[in-house]
Parts: C-alpha cells; structure tokens; sequence
C-alpha cells in the first residue's frame, strides 16, 4: 500500500543532498538541520557541485519511469499510452484515457516533485552564493544559471497545473504547512523576472567538450519567448525568438550560432549531441551504472528502452530493419500521427527517421515483435534504442542508454516565431513565412502559405515525439477537439489535479475541477 506522506517536505527542509552524476559521485550531508547546511557552502567546488545538482532535476527520472517526455506524449493524440496492459505505468494510461486522470491517478506526483525539487535546490544555490568564497565573475554566472533553471521549472509548473505555490527562497520546516498557491499572473512574472536577470549575465555559447548542456543567453531568451507567447504577449515572445533564431532564417543566427543541420536524421544520432541546432538539451550517458533498484539514479535515457518495440528481433538482416533494442512498446504512435506524414500521397522525408511500421516489416517476415497494449504497429522511431548503443559497462543496459534529449532546437524556436507572428498578427508575415520555409526546406519541401493550421501542423511532423504536441495544443485552444475521443474536459484536463499528498495538513488547495 502507498503510503501518503507530504511531499513538500523534502523540498523545503534544511536536509541538503547534492548529486553529481547522480550514483557514481554524490556528496550527502548528514541532516543535522541548519549548521550542515551553513558550513557545505565554504568554497567554489562545493557551490558547483550544488549547481550540478540543480542542474540533475533537468533529467530526473522518477522510480515509476515518470519522465516529462514519454508523459507528454501519452497526454497527446500522437501516442497511446501502451506498454504491456492496461495497468502498465497507470500514470501513462490515466493521462492517456482523461477519464482515467485523478488527484489519486496520473504523472502529476512526479512532475509536481521534480519541478519543486529543482526549484529547491536554485533557492539554496541563490541563498547560499553571496558568501562563497570565490571569484565575483563566476558567482554572477551560477547566480543566472540557478534563475534560469528555477525559471525552467517554474515555467513547467505553471503549465501542468492551474496553481500552486511561489518561492523566491528557501523555506523552513515550521513553514512547510502554511504555504499557500498564489496568483498565475504573480507566478509568470516571477519567471519572467528571473529570465530577464538572467539572460545579459549568461554566456552566449559554452565550450560543448566541458559545458555542454549548462544555460546561455539563447536557452534562457528561448524559454522567456515560450512564457510570453503562454500568455499571448506575442510581439514580446517573438523579440526573443528573433534574437535567437537570428536576422536570416536559415541562417547561422548572429548570438548564439546556432544553425540548422543539414540532414534532419542527423539530429538523433547518438553522439551528435550539443549540435549547431541544440539550444538547451538533456545529456544521457551509458556510463551512470543505473541499476532496477535505484532507476531514479540513472543518467541514461530511459526513453530509448520505454518505447521499443516488445520482444523485437530482426529475422532477415540482409531487408536493412531497424536493429532495435526489444523495449516496452510505450508511446506507440498513433494512426493520426502516421497520417499526418502524408500528404497529396508523398511521405514527409521526415517520416523514415521518426516512425517505424514495424508491423508491416512483420508482416513482410523480416523482423517479429509481441503486440503490446494500444499496439498501432507504428513505433517513435526517434528514440527507439539501437543495439549498437546498448550499454556494455555496469548497471542494467535498459536503464543507460547514451541518447541526448532536446529541450529545445532551432527549427522549434522557427516555428514558435512564426506562431507568434501570426497569431498576433505582427507587421512582419513575410518573416514567419521565411521562418516556416526554412524548416521546410532543410528537408526538400516547398513552401506553403504561413497561417496557424500550417505551422501547428509543421510542428507535429517536426517535432513529433519530443514531448510538444501536448503543449502546442493546449496554447491554441484545439486541445478539446483533438483528444475528444481520449476523454479530454474543456475546461479541466488542460491541468493536472493537484497530488493528494500535497494536500495533507498544508494550505494548498485542490484545483477545483477536480
């Protein structure tokens, strides 16, 4: 049996644990209260560590493999939940069937956690700074990388959930009970006010050998273009876009460099990580020894092992199959989603690196697989782990898959601006259709008129499986319609319920649909 006991308290104690990569290397303070706490911060290595430890709550994967990616996914109408039943990662299949969805049933423990965790951990880093010894330059950039990642989370926060709780800095455990949610409008200003201090004091680019994945100017400018354009400050949202997606479209944008690859396919190869199009992105390695008995430990991406398909073998090797890791069969994609790649009956190029019709390859006697739950045949093929990338060093395979994850990419911030431009109807259309041009043409397609349909649907295609869909429709209002037929309730289900462990003995209070 669960036991409910309140999750806000790891949070907001004086217990500080800081993790640099996670179980092979982690400093734990003895949580003797206050004075632990006071005497950690004495020099520069211990501030980065705990600024690593922020940075940790980026990729956090919880113990029932609740991730932020395979969750969205499940949430949209481009993937069933799947997995083995019915009951497989319930948290999956209840934001999957909306019905399904309550304050008892869903990802909203895990996302509400990991999002307060890593607010956390910012607040300590920020308080504890200004008496680091160490130099004032380096204290001003761990400073703007603990605003911009509590800014990240917060950013998340509010989206998955209609309110909850503001903290500026850290709380004490005789406060724990009385904290009470504020205002959407106060929580997106704090986010935004944390940005904006942050952006000028970040650095435009970062050595990717020793600082890949770390906040700059662009990552940062890219999340304040997505909080505006939440909130349907479009010319705001595509200033920063512009910034970062630079003065020509299709171009090596002047502040951060970032450029679009060539090749689509190369974007989810493993190894090309930090790549010209990255701007903020999630590193994996197969090297965490991540173990079945401690999966939140793990620094591999469990993604790769999740939507694979089930009991998968290549049976003719000379037919060219995917040589695919046998997965779990989650996030099988949907019918719609595989249609979405046709059009005038051509396939999207993009189509041969982001699904695979295993089915038909079963079919044809080249490979076999078990038909999971929900099974369309269809799989994300983006993130379906290749046995060449399968871990040969310590921990479980499964759990240490080397694969990258973006957050964000040059043809998503593309397409933001042009969405920006368009649906606030801003002077410059000329430069949204450049915008969706470019992301087009990086793949051999022509151009077609720029309005709100064309671009959402340029996303879906683009950006299938990464965890935007969900978002993307929930931002322009065509979420009831698209997810009717998986239970979807105006006016409720584009938030999450509150976690009924939050509400106990404490002031927060349940989002009233719910």
């Amino acid at each position: 049996m669960k036991s409910y006991t309140n999750k806000l308290i790891p949070f907001f104690t004086a217990i500080l644990i800081i993790v640099s990569g996670c179980s092979d290397d982690f400093l734990e303070v003895e949580p003797t209260g206050k004075s632990t706490e006071a005497f950690y911060y004495s020099s520069e290595s211990e501030a980065y560590a705990a600024l690593v430890a922020v940075y940790d709550i980026v990729g956090f994967v919880s113990s029932g493999y609740i991730d932020k990616l395979p969750a969205l996914n499940s949430a949209s109408d481009d993937h069933y939940a799947g997995g083995g039943s019915s009951g497989d990662i319930a948290a999956f299949q209840a934001w999957n069937d909306y019905s399904k969805l309550t304050p008892a049933t869903g990802p909203q423990e895990d996302l509400w956690s990991k999002g307060f965790q890593g607010v956390y951990r910012a607040n300590i880093l920020l308080s504890k700074l200004p008496g680091v010894p160490m130099s004032e330059e380096k204290k001003v950039r761990f400073a703007a990388e603990a605003q911009a990642l509590r800014a990240y989370f917060y950013f998340d926060l509010i989206r998955f959930f209609r309110s909850i709780p503001k903290f500026d800095q850290p709380i004490n455990f005789e406060d724990v009970n009385d904290v009470e949610q504020v205002s959407r409008e106060s929580i997106y200003s704090f986010i935004e006010e944390d940005l904006t201090a942050a952006i000028d004091k970040l650095p435009a680019t970062v050595p990717v050998s020793t600082e890949g994945g770390r906040m700059t100017k662009g990552a940062a400018r890219a999340i304040l273009g997505q909080v505006y354009l939440n909130q349907k400050k479009f010319a705001l949202a595509a200033e920063q876009f512009a910034i970062v997606n630079g003065t020509v479209p299709g171009g090596k944008s002047e502040e951060g460099g970032y450029e679009l690859l060539e090749n689509f396919g190369d974007l989810f190869v493993v190894g090309n990580e930090y790549n010209s199009e990255s701007i903020f992105e999630i590193g994996h390695t197969n090297t965490s020894n991540g173990v079945w008995d401690c999966i939140a430990c793990t620094e591999g991406n469990v993604m790769n092992i999740l939507v694979g398909p089930r009991d998968y073998s290549v049976i003719d090797e000379s037919a060219g199959a995917p040589d695919f890791i046998s997965g779990y069969s989650f996030n099988p994609v949907t019918e719609s989603l595989a249609s979405a790649f046709v059009q005038n009956g051509n396939y999207d190029p993009r189509y041969k690196y982001s699904i695979s019709n295993v089915d038909s390859l079963a079919e044809a006697g080249v490979v076999n697989y078990s038909k999971g739950y929900d099974n369309t045949g269809y799989f994300l093929k983006k993130f379906a782990g290749l046995k060449e990338d399968k871990s040969t060093g310590g921990g479980n395979y499964e759990l240490n898959f080397p694969q990258n994850t973006y957050e964000l990419r040059l043809a998503d911030t593309y397409l933001l601006e042009a969405e920006a431009i368009v649906s606030g109807n801003l002077d410059n259309q000329s430069r949204a259709q450049l915008l969706l041009d470019a992301v087009r043409a990086r793949v051999g397609l022509a151009s077609i008129p720029v309005n709100i349909d064309n671009i959402l649907h340029e996303r879906r295609v683009e950006l299938a499986g990464e965890g935007k869909r969900w978002f993307d429709l929930i931002r322009n209002g065509r979420a009831a319609s698209a997810l009717a037929d998986f239970g979807f309730v105006a006016g409720k289900n584009e938030f999450l319920p509150i976690p009924l462990l939050e509400l106990n003995n404490t002031k927060i209070k349940q989002d009233p649909n719910y």
